[in-house]
């Protein structure tokens, strides 16, 4: 007997950016696996009594590879029951979705994909300012800041990433991001460039640091803290 798998983008982490059908879905779920970031409040909505399981990656510590987070959601899935599969964000952005996908269709699960809040859309709102501005801005880019290895991918787009009229937002980034925004400013990326450091974007613990890349490459490479970010710099709007 096969069950059914709900992958459901939970937001940044604030519980009231959770969709509608986020919350029904938690509420009708026998068993939820989720990500570091969809902890907390957000667990609430689940019905009692629903398995509860934490299968988050976060950089610096212990983590479940990918290939047993696919065999355990497979393994809930075959016993008939209905699961969530709660990833921060967006599930299809810098999520590994497609690694579960391709286990599940392996076997034979039929699936469902909810989207979240993206963590960036969400960083650009607390801060107060659009992603996109008339004339200035016309392009945004996603980027992720590491590879499997957790080191700054080599085959990187340089040049895209140095296009001074884009906004540019870095996922995963703080420990690569002085080694690439110096390339970057080599590249022509002038090095006063606006930038924007926002920590655990949309919970109590929240803060945004506003400074140039120079001052951000200074500031990330005296430490990095353990809280979540993003990164986003281009031509971004001011915040006052």
């Amino acid at each position: 007997m096969s069950g059914f798998v709900s992958f459901v983008g939970s937001g940044p982490g604030d519980p009231e950016l959770l969709t509608l059908k986020a919350v029904d879905r938690l509420k009708r779920a026998d068993a939820v696996l989720f990500d570091d970031l969809s902890s907390g409040p957000i667990l609430s909505h689940a019905r009692s009594g629903a398995d509860l399981v934490g299968v988050g990656k976060r950089a610096g510590r212990p983590s479940p590879k990918q290939n047993h987070v696919s065999r355990l959601l497979v393994d809930y899935a075959q016993t008939g029951q209905r699961i969530v599969r709660l990833k921060s964000g967006d599930s299809g952005l810098f999520g590994r979705l497609e690694e579960e996908l391709v286990a599940l269709r392996a076997a034979g699960i039929p699936y469902e994909i909810i989207p979240g809040v993206p963590s960036a859309i969400a960083a650009a709102a607390a801060a107060g300012i659009p992603l996109t501005r008339r004339l200035t801005a016309r392009r945004v880019q996603f980027v992720t800041g590491h590879d499997a290895s957790g080191e700054l991918p080599e085959d990187i787009d340089l040049t895209a990433l140095a296009d001074p009229t884009a906004s540019t937002v870095i996922f995963m980034g703080k420990r690569t991001f002085p080694k690439l925004a110096t390339a970057l400013i080599e590249r022509g990326l002038p090095a006063d460039t606006p930038a924007l450091l926002a920590e655990a974007v949309s919970t109590p613990e929240q803060a945004l640091h506003r400074m140039t890349l120079t001052q951000l490459i200074h500031k990330l490479g005296t430490g990095i803290g353990s809280a979540p970010a993003l990164i986003l710099y281009g031509p971004l709007a001011e915040l006052d």
